[in-house]
């Protein structure tokens, strides 16, 4: 296969593989989002589930990600073939690094202002509201960005149990032993990794508490 080839098959081919990639990242990041954010700022106020809930995603992001996958697949009302297990994998390695940067952050704030705000009356849903999630918001997007980025690269493997992305060309030329067709895989997922990284670093950046 020589490169007009390869633009062929990004065009016929790669486009919805690109999309499918995509949707595999975004729903898995927001889902990671959803749990790991206000996980991250509830035991941030107490060591005991702090090292707790660390220690258990800690655990899980040892696990390599092909086992993680087939690990999965045999499992009742959870595993199986195709998306749906590629997210679930895909949520436990970007909860992670969401997790830890919000408590992170959390724990980064200046006492003193949290003595101010308690001084003021506020109450804990409040502080979290008000003053932890705004201040530490900085130290999340960093986390989110991290997780994006990590979970392009994992979602390849999302091929290998039929969960589509641009893991197919990938493993397509490991099978036929084309470096063209894995790069026609291992490219745009790099690019959109660039992409993504950029894009949220900017976000980031933008989070900072003047």
């Amino acid at each position: 296969m020589m490169f007009s080839d390869i633009l062929q098959d990004l065009l016929e081919e790669g486009l919805p593989l690109l999309g499918e990639h995509i949707f595999l990242v975004a729903v898995s990041v927001t889902v990671a989002a959803i749990i790991g954010i206000p996980l991250g700022l509830f035991i941030a106020a107490s060591p005991r589930w702090r090292a707790i809930a660390l220690g258990i995603a800690n655990a899980g992001q040892t696990i390599p990600s092909l086992a993680l996958f087939g690990f999965l697949i045999p499992l009742p009302w959870v595993g199986g073939i195709g998306a749906r297990t590629a997210i679930e994998a895909l949520v436990l390695y970007a909860f992670l690094p969401i997790l830890r940067n919000t408590v992170t952050g959390v724990l980064n704030i200046d006492p003193g202002i949290r003595d101010s705000a308690v001084a003021m009356g506020m109450t804990r849903s409040q502080l979290v509201r008000l003053v932890e999630l705004p201040l530490a918001a900085r130290s999340i997007m960093g986390g989110l960005r991290i997780a994006t980025v990590t979970s392009i690269g994992t979602a390849t493997i999302a091929a290998a149990i039929g969960g589509g992305g641009l893991g197919v060309f990938v493993f397509r030329g490991i099978a036929s032993v084309d470096k063209w067709t894995i790069l026609a895989g291992a490219l745009p997922a790099a690019l959109l990794a660039l992409a993504a990284d950029a894009l949220l670093g900017i976000v980031e950046r933008r989070c900072a508490v003047e």
